[in-house]
């Protein structure tokens, strides 16, 4: 099934991932968690220099929503199936992750700004953990004015998905809400991604803001806890939560909301209506996993890809299975290019 160039929209936050196996200490001298991912402070500034001096570090392009984009590409095998809008700076890091997204297929239209550096972010490996710490820089400034050129606003009409990171509600909410009205309006999917407990914990307004236009809302488990936490679920029953959020007030009800939480090796959750399904991951030997970096954004590329063909959502969570399993046993949000999907 061939699928139209442009198909899925996307925006979020590029970066360039600063890849490190550290240890303990050195978390805690950055006062940071071993699974977890927050926004850099001040306090924070000096560990990207201590990073590349102290530790063998990997550069790769990453950001959640490019990374996604990325995998669906991977899956799918056609050039630029998917469009992605995020702000950089006009230095090397963004011509290394312009490069890297276009060779992976994916049609950036990045903003520039001369004024800040590319965003990065340091990925923390401790054991199987991932600590996420991005510095968003030029990131940081991406505006709706950039969506709104005529020739950029034509590439988010003419998509059929639309899929941002719960990371860009701290960017741009007002360019978020544009995309979600458009596919309300037009009655086209669109889904959004927890992507971390500080969205759902310090950005509660803006997220509530965008939560009636949200068709399928993916996260984990840590991210649903402290979702439910906030909106005082008073459960603390993954199932129920996704059961809860799927309950919520909803613009275009013209489309039921999906649900989806994965779980790490605990089984992937799909609440749709009041039907919750759970499907069992494959949990694989400690030995082979490589790095958990990417394995959200990963599964949410897989799924992605076939529900843009329109394949059972059963399908769709298999595939978003595979592609995080074959993700953590790589390098950051890297895939072994010569595999594909047994479709």
């Amino acid at each position: 099934m061939s699928i139209p160039e442009g198909t899925l929209f996307g925006m979020g936050n590029p970066l360039l991932d600063i890849s490190a196996t550290v240890d303990a200490d050195f978390l805690e001298k950055y006062k940071l968690k071993a699974n977890n991912a927050i926004l850099a402070t001040e306090e924070h500034v000096p560990m990207y220099h201590d990073l590349v001096k102290n530790h063998k570090v990997e550069y790769i392009a990453g950001g959640a929503t490019q990374n996604t984009l990325r995998v669906v590409q991977w899956v799918i095998g056609q050039p630029k199936i998917t469009c992605f809008m995020g702000a950089v700076g006009t230095d090397d890091y963004s011509k290394k992750l312009e490069e890297c997204a276009m060779n992976d297929g994916v049609n950036v239209r990045y903003q520039k700004w001369d004024e800040y550096p590319t965003g990065t972010c340091a990925v923390l490996l401790t054991d199987q953990y991932r600590s996420l710490c991005a510095y968003l820089a030029a990131a940081d400034h991406f505006t709706k004015d950039h969506l709104d050129k005529s020739e950029n606003l034509a590439l988010m009409e003419q998509a059929k998905y639309y899929y941002i990171s719960g990371f860009f509600l701290t960017v741009s909410p007002e360019s978020i809400l544009a995309v979600a009205e458009h596919a309300a309006t037009n009655n086209k999917p669109f889904a959004m991604n927890l992507s971390a407990p500080f969205i759902s914990e310090f950005f509660t307004d803006r997220l509530n803001s965008v939560l009636p236009y949200i068709d399928i809302l993916f996260g984990n488990e840590t991210e649903a806890a402290t979702f439910a936490k906030v909106q005082k679920f008073e459960t603390k029953d993954v199932a129920e939560i996704a059961k809860l959020i799927v309950a919520l007030p909803k613009k275009n009800e013209a489309r039921p909301r999906m649900v989806v939480f994965t779980q790490g090796d605990g089984p992937v959750i799909v609440a749709q209506g009041s039907d919750v399904q759970q499907f069992p991951v494959q949990a694989l030997s400690d030995e082979k996993i490589k790095d958990t970096n990417g394995a959200g954004d990963a599964f949410v590329g897989g799924f992605l890809a076939q529900y843009l063909r329109q394949k059972p959502i059963e399908e769709c969570v298999k595939c978003g299975i595979w592609t995080a399993t074959e993700v953590i046993q790589q390098s950051g949000c890297t895939f072994p290019k010569d595999k594909k999907y047994p479709s």
